[in-house]
């Protein structure tokens, strides 16, 4: 029996009927008790914790699917703002070459997969053709449904990140397919300094990566 991979970026993976209806309770003040799917178990769990929005407040969602109407159907458009939140580089190599805001990505999902989903480097790369084609399916053709772009870049990322994700991707054996992949992420990591993890503040939103942030994530 052959099993595929999991598409976690598919929007059908999420309960769209349960989502919505726990907008349209929070909407219209009422109380919910919404689940965390746990990556490590592959389960929907319920925390017992409880949430309501107060009086003038805004509630936020974020994730790929944000500017697709389908993720809120139910939810009247007058009360909906999005904003497209993207790592656009904008950093070059040298006068030709600009360095890819895709390999930033990357190299952000594999620092952040280890550390909160428990995922090897090599399982992260595994999964990163999914990934893009989650973005070419999923996010591409509804960015220009956005109120507003905001570009998350940090200019001093890949260095904050480079000691971290070095020894994930020094894991890869020549045996392991993306073996490749990872020596050339590791070659194009070489051009930077990597700097201490103290000099990151903990509000940076790096840290969503590195961990340590003083937001709950």
């Amino acid at each position: 029996m052959n099993i595929g991979n999991y598409d976690f970026e598919d929007i059908n993976a999420i309960d769209i009927p349960l989502f919505n209806d726990h907008l349209e309770k929070l909407l219209n003040g009422e109380e919910v008790e919404m689940p965390v799917f746990n990556f490590k178990t592959g389960k929907k769990e319920y925390s017992g914790k409880k949430t309501k929005l107060g009086k003038d407040e805004i509630l936020l969602l974020e994730g790929i699917h944000c500017l697709n109407d389908k993720l809120t159907e139910r939810i009247d458009k007058k009360n909906k703002y999005k904003i497209y939140i993207s790592a656009l580089t904008t950093l070059n190599v040298d006068y030709f070459n600009r360095i890819s805001s895709t390999d930033t990505r990357l190299i952000r999902r594999i620092v952040r997969d280890y550390n909160t989903r428990n995922y090897t480097a090599k399982h992260t790369l595994k999964m990163w053709y999914s990934v893009r084609r989650g973005e070419k399916k999923n996010i591409f053709p509804y960015q220009e449904e956005a109120d507003y772009m905001f570009n998350s870049s940090v200019i001093y990322e890949i260095a904050a990140l480079k000691k971290h994700i070095v020894p994930l991707l020094e894991e890869i054996t020549d045996v392991d397919e993306e073996y490749s992949e990872a020596r050339r992420l590791l070659a194009f990591l070489q051009y930077f300094e990597d700097i201490e993890d103290n000099l990151v503040p903990n509000n940076s939103l790096i840290r969503e990566f590195l961990t340590g942030s003083i937001y709950e994530l």
